[in-house]
C-alpha cells in the first residue's frame, strides 16, 4: 500500500471529474463530502476529505514529452498536479456519464501521473440519466491500469430519482436540487469504510 499516512488521518481526495459550464458535479461532490463527513472515521478525526476540482486545476491536454511512468515531469502544471495527488491516501472519483464513458478532463487528469496513483484505494460515484454505470465500468478499467485498488461496489445517482426538479419538469438547463434516495448515503458510508480500511492496510483490496 502506498499510503503515507498510516499512523495519522487518512486524506481522501474527492475528485470532481467534470469541468463543463452548468455542471451538476459541485452539488454532487458537496453532498458526498457532507455524507463522508458524518462517517465515524471523520467524526473521530481519523479521516479528512479534500475536494479536487479539475475545473480549478485546468490541466491542458496531456503535453508531457516523457510517459508518466518515468516520473520525469517537464512542466510546472504537472509538478503541481503531482503534489496534489501525492498528498492523498485514497480517492473518491465523482463522474458524470458522457456518451457512455467518463469526461475527457477526468481521463486526461489521470493520464498525467502514474506513481502518485499506484497502490492507493479508490471509490467511484457516478451520476447521469441512467446512473452512469457505463462510465463506472470504463473508469474502473482506467484506474486499474494505473495500479489503483478500486473498492468493491460503487454509488450511482440517477437524474430522475436522486434530484428534485422544478415544477416545469426535467430540462438540460433546469436548476435541479440534489436529493438522493435514503439508501445512497448508506452506500457512500460503505464505500468510505472500504477506503479507510484499505488505506490502513486492514483489508487488502485487489488491484483491478
Amino acid at each position: 500500500m502506498n499510503s503515507t499516512q498510516q499512523n495519522g488521518p487518512i486524506t481522501v481526495g474527492l475528485v470532481l471529474g467534470s469541468s463543463r459550464q452548468g455542471r451538476r458535479g459541485p452539488a454532487v461532490a458537496g453532498w458526498v463530502a457532507e455524507t463522508a463527513g458524518r462517517h465515524p472515521a471523520a467524526r473521530a478525526g481519523e479521516m479528512t476529505v479534500e475536494l479536487i476540482d479539475l475545473a480549478v486545476h485546468r490541466l491542458p491536454m496531456l503535453d508531457e514529452p516523457v510517459p508518466a511512468r518515468f516520473g520525469d515531469y517537464r512542466h510546472e502544471h504537472t509538478r503541481r498536479w503531482s503534489k496534489v495527488v501525492a498528498a492523498c491516501d485514497a480517492f473518491v472519483f465523482v463522474t458524470p456519464e458522457y456518451n457512455r464513458s467518463v469526461p475527457a478532463v477526468l481521463k486526461n487528469a489521470i493520464d498525467y501521473l502514474d506513481a502518485e496513483w499506484r497502490g492507493k484505494p479508490a471509490g467511484v460515484l457516478s451520476y447521469g440519466a441512467r446512473g452512469g454505470g457505463q462510465a463506472v465500468e470504463h473508469l474502473r478499467a482506467i484506474l486499474g491500469e494505473v495500479g489503483m485498488a478500486v473498492v468493491p461496489g460503487h454509488v450511482e445517482l440517477q437524474l430522475f430519482t436522486d434530484f428534485q426538479w422544478p415544477a416545469e419538469g426535467v430540462s438540460p438547463t433546469a436548476n435541479a436540487r440534489i436529493a438522493p434516495a435514503p439508501e445512497r448515503a448508506a452506500e457512500v458510508a460503505v464505500m468510505v469504510t472500504g477506503l479507510v480500511d484499505a488505506a490502513r492496510g486492514a483489508v487488502p483490496v485487489p488491484v483491478r
